[in-house]
């Protein structure tokens, strides 16, 4: 470790390994027992929001989508259309490699397995894949910390909008975080869904040897932001595990389903 807390942007771009990152938090039923509980947990709340839940539509936007799939594999069921975004061209060349089924891109498949077998047929992995792989169109850069976070580029109002895991490592205050909840409530229509996993009480998080900024959140202050930016909260599902204190300094994780009201 070098001992030096690096932030979001630059030190972002610069200093954030995807392939650190990916073997640290998601190597599946070979990892730590704490990161895979917070990786089951968040797969089982993404299959019951967009199963049980009814959260569907036509375009999904994934903010903060990171080197990652995971929180993918069950909404590419129900949206026909998915659009990725990130502030790093190394996470967005790491997808990419996914997408495209280059030499070393990461290997999903357990994942896709476990979210298979919560839909009742864990053999149709390789279905599952093909699936989302023709369901994302569109790879953009975001920026949470600005008002409009996909920048210029144009898109239509979501039905959902998805973040999991990046406001609280981006945002450097808590009235930056009320903002950029703001600034993703604006990409839905009316009546979309906002659906979000935080790491609560954060400090910082560990990629390969170098930790990164993490915002303290506490459970109000997510659900406050929320109906603040115009949303009522549906559901929220707390409970009182973190990560690996090798790996990350958080008290607890929530995941939260929210609704924009019509006037908003």
């Amino acid at each position: 470790m070098d001992g030096r807390l690096y932030a979001g942007g630059e030190d972002y771009e610069k200093e954030f390994d995807p392939k650190d990152y990916l073997e640290t938090y998601y190597a599946f039923d070979s990892g730590t027992m704490a990161e895979n509980e917070i990786l089951k947990f968040n797969l089982e709340n993404l299959f019951q929001t967009f199963t049980a839940g009814g959260v569907c539509g036509n375009l999904l936007i994934d903010i903060g989508t990171g080197p990652t799939i995971y929180q993918l594999l069950s909404a590419c069921e129900v949206f026909s259309e998915i659009i990725t975004s990130d502030y790093s061209e190394q996470n967005l060349r790491e997808l990419e490699k996914w997408l495209r089924k280059e030499p070393g891109a990461y290997d999903w498949s357990p994942a896709a397995k476990y979210v298979c077998e919560l839909e009742g047929d864990r053999h149709r992995w390789q279905e599952k894949e093909a699936r989302l792989r023709k369901t994302i169109t569109r790879l953009l850069k975001c920026d949470v910390t600005q008002p409009h976070p996909l920048g210029s580029a144009q898109v239509p109002p979501a039905d959902c909008v998805l973040t999991l895991l990046t406001l609280e490592s981006a945002c450097p205050s808590v009235d930056a975080y009320r903002a950029a909840v703001r600034g993703l409530v604006g990409l839905l229509k009316p009546g979309g869904h906002l659906v979000t996993m935080v790491a609560l009480r954060s400090q910082h998080y560990m990629v390969g040897p170098k930790k990164f900024f993490g915002l303290h959140l506490e459970r109000e202050t997510v659900e406050s932001a929320l109906q603040e930016a115009g949303c009522q909260v549906l559901r929220c599902d707390y409970r009182p595990i973190s990560y690996s204190e090798a790996c990350s300094k958080n008290e607890g994780i929530c995941f939260v389903v929210a609704c924009k009201g019509s006037s908003v």
